[in-house]
């Protein structure tokens, strides 16, 4: 196995897990402890971790706004589950407004055989990834989070605001019965209520980690989407809650 799989391995274990250690790692990929040691040093140069004794943790605040590149790191077979059932939803001709979360950016990819469809969105990394795609694409312009690869602020607002969408995907930070749709930061919580409001139809694509998660931002109340595709079976509660809100469940 090349160190850089082994090394994305060993964050989609530290994420599902939030501490792993040495030997454990070591006797699950067949290598010596000093080789893990060396992945976990590369992986701390690059802000995904912190070591500690015997291993290493994923601490993560409800205030701290996750970088792009660790976040395309976590749970990234489950994004793309979750890509594949979102995009039956799509049809040929459709419009689409996307985030620029990871887990739109999977569902592009499972996108490419559809045909004429439009796609507004504020994430750099679509834009970049997908230059030669056969979709129309719109960017919304603004200011650039570089943290995210998303563009923000006045001017994505107002790009959003001039156009109607057949359907909007979006994902978040974590999801709460009582608090709602959260996401880490004020900007891109703003931009997720424009395409909320501007869709026929709003599309949460998210994680079963984010469930019964805080975070910093008030987004969106669950009466503002009408679907919700996830990667595991939801607790009777949740089930509950969204049969309530009359929210198409796929998972």
């Amino acid at each position: 196995m090349l160190g850089i799989e082994r090394r994305r391995q060993i964050m989609e274990k530290l994420n599902q897990e939030q501490k792993v250690y040495v030997s454990e790692l070591a006797k699950i990929f067949k290598v010596t402890e000093e080789t893990i040691r060396r992945d976990l040093e590369k992986l701390e140069s690059k802000d995904l971790l912190r070591r500690s004794y015997g291993g290493a943790v994923l601490s993560e605040h409800t205030r701290e706004d996750i970088s792009f590149v660790k976040r395309n790191t976590m749970m990234s077979e489950n994004k793309q589950f979750i890509a594949e059932k979102a995009a039956a939803l799509v049809h040929d001709g459709d419009s689409l407004m996307v985030d620029a979360s990871t887990t739109c950016l999977a569902l592009l990819s499972h996108l490419l055989q559809k045909k004429d469809l439009t796609i507004i969105t504020n994430s750099v990394r679509i834009l970049h990834d997908h230059i030669a795609s056969p979709y129309h694409l719109i960017s919304t312009g603004g200011s650039l989070r570089s943290s995210s690869c998303a563009l923000v602020g006045t001017a994505a607002q107002d790009t959003l605001k001039h156009y109607n969408v057949d359907l909007a995907f979006f994902s978040c930070k974590g999801l709460d019965k009582e608090r709602g749709i959260m996401e880490s930061n004020e900007d891109e919580g703003v931009l997720m209520k424009y395409m909320a409001m501007q869709a026929k139809r709003s599309v949460l694509l998210v994680d079963h980690s984010k469930f019964n998660q805080t975070a910093f931002v008030h987004a969106l109340d669950f009466n503002q989407i009408q679907t919700l595709v996830t990667d595991e079976p939801v607790s009777s509660g949740w089930r509950t809650l969204l049969e309530k809100e009359r929210i198409e469940l796929i998972d």
